[in-house]
C-alpha cells in the first residue's frame, strides 16, 4: 500500500498542490513553519479523517477559504484508488471513493492505513489518559475500521445519558426526570462493553510487538507492557487489569452492576462515571508506570515503540504495510535511536519523512525528496 498522488486545495497553507510519489522513502525538507507538516497532516486525514495536529476541522482550511479539498490516490496490491475529501467547518464533511460520493465519510476509512510518529507522541506517555485512549481507539479503528461506527455510537449515547443525568440533578421530581435512565444504561452497557471487549483484544494482540519494538529501539531489555484500568466494579476490574479478556455477556453484566453501584454518584455529579470514556491504558516498564517514573529517552522509546508495534500489528494483520509517516522526529532522538529507527523502517513500502535538514535523516533512508518553502513543495532528487 501506497499513496500515489496528492492533491491539495486550500488545505492549510496550500492554495493548491500536486504531488507525485513512489514506493519507499520520500523525504519533505524544509524548517520549521514552512508547510512541510501539512503535506503529511493531509496524507493522516485521508486515512483517518482526523488530524494528528489539532481536534478540529476549522484550521485545516486555508485562511480565507471555506472548504478544504484533499485528494489521494492510493496503490494496494497492485490496484488504484482514489479518495477525495471535502473539509467544510462548520458543516458536514463529504467524501468521495473513486467516482462515486458516498453516503458517510468514514465509509472510507481502510482505503488507505497510515501510521504516524511525531512529536507530539510524547504526550503518550506523558500526557493525559485521553491521549492514550485515542491511540488505542484509533489503532482499533484502522484494524477493523467498523469500530468507527461503535465509536460514533458510543459517543452519541453517551451524551444523551450525560444530559439526562444532567436535568435529573435539579429537576423538582428527580425520580420522574430518571424515569428513562434504564434504557440509557442498557444501550451504553450493550456498546460500552463491545468496545471495552475489542480494546482488551486489541491489547493482546499488540503486547508482543510492543515489547519487540521497545528493546530493538532502546537497545536494551525492558518489561514494556499496557495494562487497561477500567471503570468497572473493582473484581472485574482486577481482571481486566490482570490481562482477561471476559467474553462480551460478562462485561455487558458488569456494566449494569456499576451503574447500580455508581447511581448516587453519577446523579450528584450530573455525568456518567463508567464507561470507555473513563477507562486507562496504564504503560508500565516493570512493576513501575512509565508516566512519572521513565526518563526521557525512555518515554521516547516507549512513545517511538507504541507506534513501531502499531505498524508492526497493521502488517501482520493486513498482509500489507499501512504508510509509515516520521514527522519531524529524528530532530528529537538521539544518534543510536536514530539509527535504531532507520533500521527497523528501511523495508517498510512507503515511508514519508519530514525534517528540518538533510542531516537530521540517517543515510539509509535515502529515496525521493521534496524541499518546502512557504507551502510550496519542488522536488529533488536525494
Amino acid at each position: 500500500m501506497f499513496v500515489r498522488h496528492l492533491t491539495l486545495k486550500d488545505f492549510r497553507s496550500y492554495e493548491s498542490a500536486d504531488l507525485e510519489f513512489t514506493d519507499g522513502v520520500t523525504t519533505f525538507i524544509g524548517l520549521n513553519g514552512q508547510g512541510k507538516t501539512n503535506v503529511v497532516e493531509a496524507i493522516g486525514y485521508l486515512a483517518s479523517l482526523s488530524s494528528h495536529r489539532v481536534a478540529q476541522d476549522a484550521p485545516l482550511v486555508r485562511a480565507g477559504a471555506e472548504q478544504a479539498i484533499v485528494r489521494g490516490a492510493v496503490v494496494h496490491d497492485g490496484r488504484e484508488k482514489q479518495i477525495e475529501l471535502e473539509i467544510n467547518p462548520g458543516k458536514a464533511n463529504r467524501a468521495r471513493l473513486g467516482k462515486s460520493p458516498v453516503t458517510r465519510p468514514r465509509d472510507v476509512l481502510g482505503t488507505l492505513r497510515t501510521v504516524l510518529f511525531a512529536p507530539e507522541d510524547l504526550a503518550l506517555v506523558k500526557g493525559d489518559p485521553s491521549e492514550r485512549r485515542r491511540f488505542l481507539d484509533d489503532l482499533l479503528v484502522a484494524r477493523q475500521p467498523r469500530w468507527a461506527g461503535a465509536r460514533s455510537d458510543y459517543d452519541k449515547i453517551l451524551k444523551q445519558r450525560n444530559a439526562l443525568l444532567k436535568t435529573a440533578r435539579t429537576a423538582p421530581d428527580r425520580a420522574a426526570a430518571l424515569a428513562t435512565l434504564p434504557v440509557w444504561d442498557s444501550h451504553l452497557a450493550s456498546v460500552g462493553a463491545n468496545l471495552v471487549y475489542a480494546r482488551l483484544r486489541l491489547l493482546r494482540d499488540l503486547q508482543p510487538y510492543l515489547q519487540l519494538a521497545y528493546d530493538e529501539v532502546s537497545a536494551g531489555q525492558s518489561d514494556a507492557r499496557i495494562t487497561y484500568k477500567s471503570s468497572l466494579y473493582d473484581e472485574l476490574a482486577d481482571q481486566l487489569a490482570a490481562g482477561e479478556v471476559p467474553e462480551v455477556a460478562e462485561l455487558e453484566a458488569g456494566f449494569a452492576k456499576t451503574f447500580e453501584q455508581q447511581h448516587r454518584a453519577e446523579v450528584e455529579r450530573a455525568q456518567t462515571l463508567v464507561g470507555p470514556h473513563r477507562d486507562e491504558m496504564v504503560l508500565r516498564l516493570g512493576t513501575l508506570p512509565a508516566k512519572g517514573y521513565a526518563s526521557h529517552g525512555e518515554s521516547w522509546s516507549f512513545a517511538l515503540g507504541l507506534r513501531i508495534a502499531a505498524f508492526q500489528l497493521l502488517r501482520h494483520d493486513l498482509g500489507t504495510d499501512p504508510v509509515l509517516v516520521l514527522d519531524d522526529v529524528f530532530a528529537e532522538l538521539d544518534a543510536g535511536r536514530r539509527r535504531r529507527l532507520a533500521l527497523m523502517v528501511a523495508d517498510c513500502e512507503q515511508v514519508l519523512i519530514t525534517a528540518a535538514v538533510d542531516d537530521d535523516v540517517p543515510d539509509l533512508l535515502t529515496g525521493n525528496q521534496f524541499t518546502v518553502t512557504l507551502g510550496s513543495v519542488q522536488a529533488s532528487t536525494c
